[in-house]
């Protein structure tokens, strides 16, 4: 089943859809993904590569 998920995943998303993904507000979800340099701009579109914005999430691990 895991892979039927990752077979309908997005690689690229827009901001709005990025943030409810994630689940966090738009506004955080663009922060991080500059800061993951994950964005891609075609004209006046701008995408968010998810593979690269959650190598970048995952930095922020906590080891309990």
């Amino acid at each position: 089943m895991a892979r039927r998920a990752d077979a309908n995943r997005k690689k690229f998303v827009r901001y709005k859809e990025g943030a409810e993904l994630y689940s966090m507000c738009q506004s955080k979800f663009e922060r991080m993904a500059k800061e993951a340099k994950a964005i891609y701009k075609v004209d006046k579109v701008v995408l968010v590569n998810c593979d690269i914005f959650e190598e970048y999430l995952e930095t922020f691990r906590l080891e309990c």
